[in-house]
This record gives C-alpha cells, sequence and structure tokens, in this order.
C-alpha cells in the first residue's frame, strides 16, 4: 500500500459532493486523466447515494469510507454503512432494478458502478449494512 485516508460522515445528501471531491483529491496523486477522475466521481456519487437513500431511508446514519492507493497506480475504495442492508444483492444489481420507483429512482447505481470502476464487490448483511469496495487503475494508455 502507498497511501490511505479514511473519514466518517453523516448519511446526507449535502456530504455528496464533499465525498466525492475529497476522493478524487487524494487520488490526483497518482496523476490521472480527467477521464480517470470523472469515472470516479460517478461510481463514488452512486455508492453514496444508495447509502444515503437506501441503507437510512428514515433514519440518520453514517457513511464510512476508506481509500488506499495500491500497488500499480491503483485506486481502492470502501464505502460502508450500517443500514438495512441488501436483500438480495445479484437483484440489487440488475440495471433498472429499484426499492424506490415511488421516488423517482431509476435503479442504474450499481451498473453505473461496475461501468466506470474495474472491479466492484458488494457485501451486505440484513439490518447490519451495506460495504462497497471499488477498484480503478491507470491504464498504460493513459
Amino acid at each position: 500500500m502507498y497511501n490511505q485516508f479514511e473519514m466518517k460522515t453523516l448519511a446526507k445528501l449535502e456530504n455528496e459532493a464533499f465525498i466525492r471531491s475529497t476522493i478524487c483529491a487524494f487520488s490526483s496523486k497518482i496523476n490521472p486523466s480527467v477521464d480517470f477522475i470523472e469515472d470516479i466521481k460517478t461510481a463514488v456519487s452512486e455508492a453514496i447515494t444508495n447509502c444515503i437513500v437506501h441503507a437510512y431511508s428514515d433514519v440518520e446514519g453514517y457513511i464510512f469510507i476508506k481509500v488506499s492507493i495500491i500497488k500499480d497506480n491503483t485506486v481502492e475504495i470502501c464505502i460502508k454503512d450500517t443500514g438495512i442492508g441488501i436483500e438480495d444483492i445479484s437483484k440489487a444489481k440488475e440495471p433498472f432494478y429499484t426499492t424506490k420507483e415511488s421516488e423517482g429512482r431509476s435503479g442504474m447505481g450499481f451498473t453505473l458502478m461496475e461501468t466506470f470502476m474495474d472491479s466492484l464487490k458488494v457485501y451486505s448483511n440484513k439490518n447490519k449494512g451495506t460495504e462497497i469496495i471499488m477498484t480503478k487503475s491507470i491504464k498504460s494508455e493513459e
């Protein structure tokens, strides 16, 4: 591991941009392209919004973030909540699946995370929370 940071914030929509910007600023240490940063912004925004909208829909909670720069100029982002959890991860990862259709949610969060990152792992336990681990590497052509 080259470097890392951790933070904990309240799961509030007004904190999403701060979290996203902080992760991108930290990632700038590996001299990424603009496209690389934009991909991270999109994936992180989706992960954070999922915590806020789904994990803590009616209660206040926290989001735990750990970002590491590891070998080969790879950024690893871990976003965790202690909310309600995901009952069926496979179903939740299907494009357009949402439990919040009445709120205008599109169900594309996991699809976007998988599209913009090199890897996505999702772990969840009912009433204990969800952890998302995403990685993105700078490719040699960048």
